[in-house]
C-alpha cells in the first residue's frame, strides 16, 4: 500500500514511519518548504520512502504530494500555541484537517487513519480537546473511509514528556502541582505505531473511533515513581505546589517557549487523561501490552 504520511519528522511520526517500512508500505511523507533540515541522515534512505514537498494550509499542494496514494495517515498536532506565528489549536487541528480530507478527497484516497486525542469532546474544557474533537468530525463527515485514534500521553525513546519529568526526577526535591492524583493511561510508541499501521487494512476497525492508552491507569505521582525506578533513584521525594500558587506564575510566564507548562496543559493534566475503555483497543488489535514502567526502562538511565 502507497500511504502518504503527515507529521513524519516528529517523535511519534518517526516511529509510524519505521513501522510502515516493516511491513513494506511505501510512504510519502510530507514535509514543509523549508523544513527539509528535519530530515535525519538515515530517514529516506530506504527505496520504500520518499519526501514530498507541501502545506498544510494550501489544499493543492498536499493534492499534489499525495497523488497516486492509496491511503493517509493524519498525524499533525500541536500542544502548544504560538499565535503570534500563526500556530494555534483552531488553525493546526481544525482547518489543517480540513485541507488534508479535502485533498484525499480529491485524489481518491481510500482509508484515512487520524490522530484525535484522548479527552477530545465537543464541550471540553481546554481548546485543544475541542480543537481536537471538531477536527475528528471532520474525519466522521468526510466520506472516507476512516478510523481514528485517541492517544493518552505517548513515551517512548526520545520523547519530551517522559525525558522531561526524569530531569525533575533528578532534583534532590521534585516539584508537583497539586495532589498528583490525577490519572493518566500512558501508551507506547511502539504501540500507537502496531494499530495505526493495522488500521490501514482492518476491515473491523473502519469507522470505528478507539481510546489508545497503555494497560493500566496511573497517577501522576507514580509515574514520578516509576521514573525514579528507572533511573536508580529509591525515593522520589516531592514537593506539593498548591494551585492558587502556580496558576499566577502560569500567567505571567507560559508565553515564554522556555517554560514548560501552559494553562491549557495544565488544565488538560488536572483533569486526568486515562481511558473508559482501554481493553476495546487491545481486543481490535494485535498489539503488545506495554506497562509504562517496563517500557520506559529500555531507554531511560
Amino acid at each position: 500500500m502507497k500511504v502518504f504520511l503527515t507529521g513524519s519528522t516528529g517523535f511519534v511520526g518517526k516511529g509510524m514511519m519505521a513501522r510502515l517500512q516493516k511491513e513494506g508500505h511505501e510512504i510519502v511523507c510530507l514535509i514543509r518548504p523549508g523544513s527539509q533540515g528535519k530530515i535525519g541522515q538515515n530517514d529516506g534512505s530506504a527505496a520504500n520512502i520518499s519526501w514530498a514537498t507541501g502545506d498544510l494550509m494550501d489544499t493543492q499542494s498536499l493534492a499534489s504530494a499525495m497523488r497516486d496514494c492509496d491511503a493517509v495517515i493524519h498525524l499533525v498536532g500541536i500542544i502548544r500555541e504560538k499565535p503570534g506565528k500563526g500556530i494555534t489549536f483552531s488553525r493546526i487541528h481544525v482547518e489543517g484537517t480540513k485541507n488534508v480530507l479535502a485533498a484525499a478527497k480529491q485524489v481518491g484516497i481510500k482509508r484515512f487513519v487520524h490522530m484525535s486525542a484522548l479527552g477530545a469532546r465537543e464541550n471540553a474544557t481546554s481548546a485543544y480537546h475541542r480543537s481536537k474533537y471538531e477536527a475528528e468530525q471532520l474525519v466522521q463527515n468526510s466520506g472516507i473511509p476512516y478510523v481514528i485514534f485517541r492517544p493518552s500521553v505517548i513515551f517512548g525513546p526520545g520523547d519530551e514528556f517522559v525525558n522531561m519529568l526524569a530531569d525533575l526526577v533528578r532534583l534532590p526535591v521534585t516539584p508537583v502541582i497539586g495532589d498528583g492524583s490525577y490519572p493518566l493511561q500512558p501508551v507506547a510508541r511502539e504501540t500507537v505505531a502496531d494499530v495505526f499501521v493495522q488500521a490501514l487494512s482492518l476491515e473491523a476497525s473502519t469507522q470505528q473511533i478507539y481510546e489508545t492508552g497503555g494497560p493500566s491507569s496511573i497517577t501522576y505521582g507514580q509515574i514520578l515513581d516509576d521514573i525514579g525506578a528507572a533511573i536508580g533513584k529509591h525515593r522520589v521525594r516531592k514537593f506539593h505546589i498548591p494551585l492558587g500558587l502556580m496558576k499566577p506564575v502560569i500567567n505571567t510566564m507560559e508565553g515564554f517557549s522556555f517554560f514548560p507548562i501552559t494553562n491549557t496543559q495544565l488544565t488538560m493534566l488536572l483533569e486526568g487523561n486515562d481511558c473508559k475503555d482501554a481493553q476495546r483497543l487491545y481486543d481490535t488489535f494485535s498489539t503488545a501490552k506495554i506497562p509504562f514502567r517496563e517500557g520506559i526502562s529500555t531507554y531511560l538511565s
